[in-house]
């Protein structure tokens, strides 16, 4: 690693598994020291392991308040400051349309869009003037997939937070752009309601359509984060990343 993010404060949320584990990962090989914020923090003890003084495991929800203003805090006493902030957690359900509910879809929106909004706010007074927000959206917001209206609206709201958020604290120097992930080998497919023998068709399906014939790796996308959080990407503002594995050229 190089050091790009040396001495940079980052806090990643849903941070125990999939993208931001490995999200905050790289930050810490990068240099960075980081807040990893979720509801299950045994698989973050690792983390903290390896990187003792560099690491603050906080445990909590990202659709409670409560939890967003004790990472606020906890977060402030221990650093200071927020130079990148990624809010990541989510959440995916297979609902077909009919079975949409209200409440289906309030549930999806509260994690993936609710969630993400304040913690952004809970955080934004903490934000250095030259600090990186970065959301996860999903490549999904360029193609219709059966069964994920909500999921895939939750998101497209988050592109389209994220680049009204450039325009509005972009004169701050707040630079806040968005990654579209493509289908990624993470446990979030486990969780969408799919049995093992639908969930092996339809990644045989999405397969036939990636140039690399394969689902991608978490660390691509840690890749894209650790770029857009560094000084390379300065200029860069409100833009989405599309990293799929060339699934939405055709």
């Amino acid at each position: 690693m190089t050091d790009r993010l040396f001495n940079k404060i980052a806090v990643v949320t849903g941070a125990s598994s999939g993208i931001g584990l490995s999200i905050a990962e790289s930050y810490l090989s990068e240099g960075a020291k980081v807040v990893v914020f979720s509801r299950r923090i045994a698989p973050l003890e690792d983390l903290e392991t390896r990187f003792p003084a560099r690491t603050l495991v906080v445990e909590g929800d990202v659709t409670n308040d409560a939890d967003l203003i004790r990472l606020a805090d906890v977060t402030e006493r221990r650093f200071g400051r927020v130079d990148i902030l990624v809010p990541n957690a989510g959440i995916a359900r297979l609902i077909p349309f009919e079975e949409s509910s209200r409440d289906a879809i309030n549930e999806t929106f509260d994690v993936n869009f609710h969630g993400a909004v304040q913690t952004v706010r809970t955080l934004l007074p903490l934000l250095s003037d030259s600090s990186a927000v970065i959301f996860i959206t999903t490549f999904l917001t360029q193609v219709g997939f059966p069964g994920l209206a909500a999921y895939s609206a939750s998101k497209a709201a988050l592109k389209s937070l994220a680049q009204t958020l450039a325009a509005e604290l972009g004169p701050r120097g707040i630079r806040v752009n968005s990654i579209a992930p493509g289908p990624i080998e993470t446990p979030l497919w486990e969780s969408v309601g799919l049995d093992a023998d639908q969930l092996q068709s339809v990644a045989k399906s999405i397969n036939s359509r990636l140039i690399p014939q394969a689902f991608g790796k978490p660390e691509k996308i840690a890749e894209v984060a650790v770029f857009l959080a560094s000084d390379a990407a300065r200029n860069i503002y409100g833009q989405e990343i599309v990293v799929d594995g060339g699934y939405t050229i055709g």
